[in-house]
């Protein structure tokens, strides 16, 4: 079972002069809930090296058994540091594709063009697609192969406008997952903020928040069996 984590590579949170990049908890609780059931586990990012990570995500309050694993883990660790550049693989060596969030993919994943078609790579082989928070961004322009946007038609979920209210950063992103989710005419449904909510319509499968990211994990896991 090998699995393609990707990450992303954008570090700057808009113009507010901070620092953003891939949320903790959404890449630990994944990642070790399919390790532990041995699967092989590959990361990459657009540009390679070291994927940055979001700072809120380590505050103490932000931190879970999984977040405190991974920064005792020095395999892991080096696994971060030294990620793959994401256009040196390919969708067929790989059983699924899982993208954890954070803010960062909102500036990068969605606009990146080797993610975009690496995705609708692992579309058109059916293998099992995870997107959590706010990794559904990478899905912005990603298609069918009619030509028509991925998410159409599809229940889908993500990081929900007012969770984005909730963290002030409106108006700082260049979209809002919840509203581009549906401008794209995907079947958006959410439950209370900051509340487990995972959906899988075929192989495409969406999480709403960090808190669903284990959750997720655990779909992608039985789509595999």
């Amino acid at each position: 079972m090998k699995v393609l984590f990707v990450l992303t590579s954008h570090d700057k949170l808009g113009d507010t002069g901070e620092k953003t990049g891939f949320w903790v908890e959404e890449f630990a609780a994944p990642y070790y809930k399919l390790l532990d059931k041995g699967a092989e586990i590959t990361v990459a990012t657009p540009k390679g090296g070291k994927a940055p990570i979001d700072p809120n995500s380590e505050t103490e309050n932000a931190q879970t058994e999984d977040t405190r694993r991974f920064y005792k883990d020095n395999k892991a660790q080096k696994v971060i540091e030294n990620t793959l550049r994401l256009e040196t693989l390919k969708a067929e060596d790989f059983d699924a594709l899982f993208y954890p969030g954070g803010h960062g993919p909102l500036w990068d994943l969605a606009e990146d063009k080797v993610s975009i078609n690496l995705i609708e790579a692992f579309h058109r082989q059916e293998k099992p697609i995870a997107f959590v928070c706010h990794a559904p961004a990478a899905l912005k322009n990603v298609k069918n192969v009619d030509g028509t946007p991925l998410v159409k038609g599809k229940k889908v979920t993500g990081f929900t406008n007012t969770e984005e209210e909730a963290v002030q950063l409106t108006n700082v992103v260049p979209f809002l997952v919840e509203d581009m989710l549906k401008e794209k005419g995907g079947i958006y449904s959410k439950s209370d903020d900051w509340q487990v909510n995972v959906l899988k319509d075929e192989n495409l499968i969406t999480g709403q928040n960090p808190a669903s990211s284990a959750k997720a994990a655990e779909i992608l896991y039985k789509a595999l069996q």
